[in-house]
């Protein structure tokens, strides 16, 4: 990145900007006509193949000395594989009409320059250009990067790929996505196979998106990033709304198959007002417990611990002051024939147990 490509750069937190360094060394250079080599009836492959073992040698067999063992190369003597004159004077036999023809009328050899090192990657050269970043997030850093990169105008066959701890990121979130999927569906299955009712889980898992809430607030409201550690603490803020739900619903239950109440109103307010002080207590205990972590931001040794606390404090801030709401609500509205259903299979059991 040059001129005004490289103030952007720095001003997205990029640090210890470092090339792959590459050193111009003299080389002997061999360019190979195709289409004379063609007419020769040859392979450009096969002819590659036979100078570099000319060249460079190729092993024949080996020597034993004692414990030693030395290998026996072939390859040309010193002054016929550094003079680009007695390299254009190699005779190569042709098959199968067994004549010989010179390298230079094949190709022409040249001395130039040429990188110490050639790196590839996926059959590509590749070249490396590493940083680290400082007081901006990962992703941030890497965006501004890749805005940056559309402005070069690169020549035929060179692309930029982002890669290094941010792929390893990517990747990451990737699998956590698929496996928090997995997770609320074996939850899903979990409250079904309990209350026996699709209708009574969907309530007890509209406790997540409440929680979602928050936790997107609280992002937004602090870093606006987005990380491994935020996706994992959404995954565990998952489990601990859905408990909150598991254990409104299952009072109403309770209350109705224990204690002999009806479903109405007064059943759902005083079973809400029975639960409050559980529900508020579980919430708060893990509010204070990550308080520490939550004005911890830049610490060191703090900085994946940071986004769990803000992603799980905001979510359960909203997950718990509206779980008093919603659920006595949608509960009262669609959960009078499902809990029914939920009630004659526990008395079903009851019966079957004596």
């Amino acid at each position: 990145f040059e001129g005004a490509r490289r103030s952007k750069v720095a001003e997205a937190g990029i640090r210890d900007l470092q090339v792959e360094p590459l050193v111009q060394i003299p080389q002997l250079k061999i360019f190979i006509d195709k289409e004379e080599v063609r007419k020769a009836r040859m392979s450009a492959g096969t002819m590659a193949q036979d100078l570099e073992a000319l060249l460079g040698g190729y092993e024949v067999g080996s020597l034993v000395e004692g414990r030693q063992v030395h290998s026996i190369i072939i390859r040309l003597d010193e002054d016929s594989r550094t003079n680009p004159e007695a390299i254009e004077n190699i005779s190569m036999k042709l098959l199968p009409t067994g004549d010989h023809v010179k390298v230079k009328e094949l190709g022409n050899v040249y001395k130039g320059n040429g990188p110490n090192m050639i790196n590839r990657e996926g059959l590509q050269r590749r070249l490396v250009v590493a940083a680290n970043s400082e007081g901006v997030d990962l992703n941030v850093m890497v965006k501004a990067i890749q805005k940056a990169s559309h402005e070069i105008e690169w020549p035929v066959g060179y692309h930029m790929e982002v890669g290094g701890q941010f792929q390893g990121q990517l990747d990451s979130s990737r699998k956590m996505i698929w496996l928090g999927l997995m997770s609320l569906l074996v939850v899903f299955l979990v409250l079904f196979f309990h209350f026996d009712s699709a209708i009574l889980s969907f309530q007890i898992m509209l406790n997540i998106p409440l929680a979602l809430i928050g936790s997107v607030a609280a992002i937004y409201l602090t870093d606006r990033s987005f990380s491994l550690a935020s996706l994992i603490a959404f995954v565990t803020l998952c489990g601990i709304a859905s408990r909150n739900g598991i254990m409104m619903i299952s009072h109403y239950i309770h209350l109705m198959t224990e204690e002999g109440e009806y479903f109405g109103r007064e059943m759902i307010i005083k079973g809400t007002l029975e639960r409050l002080v559980p529900v508020l207590m579980t919430a708060l205990t893990a509010i204070l417990a990550l308080t520490p972590l939550l004005f911890a931001k830049g610490e060191q040794g703090k900085e994946i611990l940071h986004p769990v606390a803000v992603v799980i404090v905001g979510g359960l801030l909203t997950s718990t002051l509206l779980d008093l709401l919603v659920t006595p609500a949608v509960f009262w509205l669609f959960g009078e024939k499902a809990s029914h259903k939920a009630i004659e299979k526990y008395r079903r059991l009851k019966k079957e147990e004596f």
